[in-house]
Formats: structure tokens, sequence, C-alpha cells
């Protein structure tokens, strides 16, 4: 069995036609990995109530921090390796894979550590409602301990997609949604163990969605094109200052929305319980739409990746006039479903009358953000599918510290707009990021640019 058995090659062929292929397993992946968290909040809303929702939203936040800094670095890594596959260069591929392999798992173990020994600042800093402190407490450390997990599961999934496969990360996914459906009912619903119950079903399905993967592709290592012999992992100092230099600003980059959502939840949460669970829960349907419809990003940004690596720019920027296409379209759907049912959504994660009400706040606040992010699904793989890590990190930072702070305050403090004006302020936020890499993008600049691959 050969490489070509699991990477493919996106340099030819039907640009559309590959692109909502590629997608589809990457929607239903996205799809089931919000579900897996979505489940903790349907399950804890049913047995625990508002508190015990405003705790795991809260405290996912905090652990969603982490993972994403993780998993910058890991893109940073699917970079190189669609870059390199798209040149030809196999054996390149099997020594970025194991550098970035034990560069991401030696850096879960550091912000596990750091969550921990920082998770009473870090709580009082978010204002936690009084009533939710302890169980977002329990969660945190629960969490943080299975970090590794998670941070392991996203970098097996960043390296497929480099190399252009979508359904092995989609069966990664199934098999800790499963288990954390399993474990959930029976940790909260059947035991009784609240917050900290639905935390350790987290961990326990995604420890088995990864000890899984590292099985299923250890077994098929010869078609994966990575051995696994102990001296793969050694770090190598060239692809390490890759990974780094491609990371880091990806890392900033995710890590500034996190840390921007933990300002807007401070900000919420002084609202009172109700607004922090009725934010909580609308944040999550607001995932549950956007991260589907990112599955034409996480698709478009290895075929950007792999043409431009070949030299085939202007394929590269079919790849991403295809991906606004269908990102409009699925967009608009989107929109016309949460005008007609978003009460309806609201009423599966909690049976709090007030939370229903202020429903209505959040959804008539949060559809100004779907055009910004239907914008980004094509821009966004474009700019780091070609390895522009500076650039993605000044638009996160006007994005997610600039503007999403900013904008939150103004419109809910400043203006005194309350509830209506924070959720208004994190849906304007990232039109910072979808102008100008639109404006970057058919500006044309970008081809002055150094190939990545041509230092691989």
């Amino acid at each position: 069995m050969s490489a070509k058995s699991i990477s493919k090659d996106f340099t030819k062929g039907n640009i559309a036609l590959q692109l909502i292929l590629f997608s589809l397993p990457f929607m239903a992946s996205n799809a089931m990995q919000v579900l897996y968290s979505t489940i903790d909040m349907i399950v804890v809303g049913a047995y625990v109530g508002t508190a015990g929702l405003s705790a795991v939203s809260q405290s996912s936040q905090i652990m969603n921090f982490a993972t994403m800094v993780c998993l910058g670095f890991s893109n940073g890594g699917q970079v190189l390796i669609s870059q390199a596959l798209g040149a030809g260069k196999k054996k390149e591929m099997s020594d970025i894979m194991g550098t970035l392999f034990s560069f991401v798992s030696i850096l879960s173990i550091v912000l596990s550590v750091i969550a921990l020994s920082l998770k009473a600042p870090i709580l009082h800093l978010m204002n936690i409602p009084p009533e939710s402190y302890d169980m977002a407490k329990d969660y945190l450390i629960i969490c943080a301990l299975g970090l590794i997990f998670t941070a392991g599961y996203n970098m097996v999934s960043a390296v497929l997609r480099g190399m252009g496969d979508a359904k092995r990360p989609f069966l990664f996914i199934a098999i800790a949604s499963v288990v954390n459906l399993v474990l959930d009912l029976l940790f909260v619903g059947v035991f009784e163990w609240g917050v900290a119950g639905a935390a350790l079903a987290t961990i326990i399905g995604q420890a088995a969605s990864f000890l899984f993967s590292i099985w299923y592709l250890y077994r098929r290592r010869e078609a994966f094109g990575f051995d696994f012999r102990a001296e793969r992992f050694k770090l190598n100092r060239k692809y390490v200052g890759m990974i780094a230099g491609l990371g880091t600003p990806m890392a900033i980059q995710s890590g500034c929305i996190n840390v921007s959502m933990l300002f807007v939840n401070s900000m919420i949460n002084s609202v009172g319980v109700v607004a922090s669970a009725t934010f909580g829960v609308g944040v999550r349907i607001d995932d549950i739409v956007n991260k589907i419809c990112q599955g034409i990003q996480y698709a478009a940004m290895p075929m950007v990746s792999q043409n431009i690596g070949a030299g085939e720019k202007k394929r590269a920027k079919s790849v991403v006039y295809k991906a606004w296409m269908f990102s409009v379209a699925f967009t608009v759907l989107c929109m016309i479903l949460y005008v007609c049912f978003g009460r309806e959504m609201f009423m599966l994660f909690s049976d709090d009358a007030a939370v229903h009400q202020m429903s209505s706040v959040f959804i008539k606040a949060i559809l100004w953000m779907f055009p910004a992010f239907a914008l980004m699904r094509g821009s966004g793989a474009f700019i780091q599918g070609i390895g522009n890590a500076r650039l993605c990190m000044v638009l996160a930072i006007l994005d997610g510290v600039v503007l999403r702070i900013g904008l939150s305050w103004l419109f809910g403090i400043a203006l005194g707009w309350g509830f209506y004006g924070f959720v208004l302020g994190y849906g304007l936020a990232p039109y910072g990021y979808a102008i100008p890499s639109t404006i970057y993008f058919l500006s044309g600049k970008w081809e002055k640019r150094k190939v990545l691959a041509e230092e691989i």
C-alpha cells in the first residue's frame, strides 16, 4: 500500500467538485465536534440547571483558549505538510510530522500546568457568577488534565487535512462523540456527578478518539507515510523554527479571539446568571452553524497550499472563489433557519423561561456576524494556505482584541445598550478580519511572496 491511499493531489481536476467533496467530511466532522461539546451543555442544562450551564460555558472558553493555541501550531505544521506534498517532498513531510507531534505534545503539557496553576485568578478575572464558581473550577481542572488528548486529536486531524484526507478525522471525532454521549448520560444523569461528570465524560471521549487515531494510523503507517519509530519524533531544529514561525502568529490569532471572549464573558456575567447562560447557549448554537460552514475553509486551506507549493497560483485563486460561492449559499440558509427556529434551538439547552425570553435579543444582534464569516471562509483559508501567518495575526488582533472587546464595551457599557450591545459588538468584530483579508487577496500583492515549499 502506498502513501497515495491517504494523501490526495489537488493540483489537477475539477476544483468545485473537489472542494465540495472534500468539504463534506469536514463539515460533518465539525458538526460532530460541536455536538460533542454541545451534549455537555444539553445534559447539564437538563440535570443541573442554569448555574451549571453558565459554569460549563465559561470554563469551556478557558480551555478553548489552550486548545486553540495548540491548534495554531498544528495548523502551521499543516501548511508545511500541504506545501511539501504539492512540491513532491515526501521525506520532508515525514520529518515535519514527527517534529509537529513532539512540539504540540510538549506545548499541551505546559499549557495544562499553567491552567491548573492559575485557575483561581482566571476564574475571578472572568467574573464568574457565585452560584457557578465551584462547578466552573471543577470543570476547568478536569479538562486541563486532559488537554494533551484534545491537542493530540487536533494535531492528528491537522496533519491529515494537510495530506488531503477528510474521512479519518470524521471517524475519530465520531468515536469521541459517541463515548461522550454515553458517559454524559451515565455520569451526570445516573451517577449525578454534575458538571464534574460532564467534564470527565468529555476528557474520556477525547482520550478514546486520540488513542484510536494513533493506533489506526500506526496500523496504516505505510499509507500514512510515517513509520512511528522513536527517532522520527526527534525535534528537527529547522522544522521547529518553521512551525514556530508559522504557528506562533496562528496561535496568537486563535488565542486573541478566545482571550477576547473572556473579557466579553466578564462584561456579560456582570448582568447576571441568566445573561451568562443565554450567551453561553447562544455562542454554542452559533458554533454549530459557523463550525459546519468552517468545513469549507478547512478544505480550501490545504487545496490552496498544495497549489501554491506546486506553483499553480491561478488554480489557488479559483479555490478561493469557489469557497466563497459555497460559503455564501450555506450562510444564507443558516440565517433563515436561525430567524425561523432560533428560540426553539435555545429551548433544547434550557427550560428556563428567562433564558428563552432573552434569546430573542441574542438572535437579533448575532445575525450581523454571518456575512463576515461567509467572507472569511475563502480569504481566511487563502491567507493561511499561503503561509502568511503574520497577516493572520494582525487581523486576528484587530478582530479579537481591538474590535471584539472595544465594540462590546462601546455598545454594551458606553452607549448603555446592555446585553444587546455586548452581543452586537461580539458579532461585528469579525469584519475586522473579513474585509482586510478579502482586500489583500483581491489586490494580488501576495503573488510577490516567496513560496514556503522552496525552503522545506
